[in-house]
């Protein structure tokens, strides 16, 4: 049977996103994104609870999210889990799990005061056949040094 990882999630920013470049020189950018959820209970009263999540975008697409989202902003990411592996000097592991970014649309456009040239730019630059490509294989391309593992 053939195995699914994919997440599509729609949520704000909650820090500007963080542009670094591997030991290989390639672009990668971090940032992290809220999703709420609202439910109500079995007697009728409304509850809230948010979700935390960490992004991961590379090359072309990461250079993107840098250029055009800051935090606060309503995005829509499409991508997939990435869980990375660290081994500390006490010999013991730290996990940490991600989202890989493959496709990012942002939904407040007119909210960051962009032209329509500029929309017309972001959206052409994001559906380039690279914009959403996967994150290098090689565990030296690691931001931080972290390996990847998987």
């Amino acid at each position: 049977m053939r195995c699914v990882n994919k997440v599509i999630l729609i949520g704000n920013l909650t820090r500007d996103p963080e542009l670094r470049q591997t030991t290989n020189g390639q672009t990668v950018v971090t940032f992290g994104l809220a999703t709420n959820r609202e439910w109500m209970t079995k007697d009728g009263r409304k509850q809230q609870s948010a979700e935390f999540h960490e992004l991961v975008a590379w090359a072309k697409l990461g250079e993107i999210c840098r250029q055009y989202l800051k935090k606060g902003k309503l995005v829509y990411v499409e991508g997939y889990l990435k869980t990375r592996v660290k081994l500390l000097p006490d010999n013991t592991k730290k996990f940490r799990t991600e989202i890989v970014v493959q496709d990012m649309i942002m939904l407040d456009k007119r909210a960051g005061g962009n032209t329509d040239a500029e929309e017309a730019k972001i959206l052409e630059a994001t559906q380039d056949s690279g914009a959403g490509s996967s994150e290098p294989a090689a565990a030296a391309d690691a931001p931080n040094g972290d390996v990847f593992e998987g």
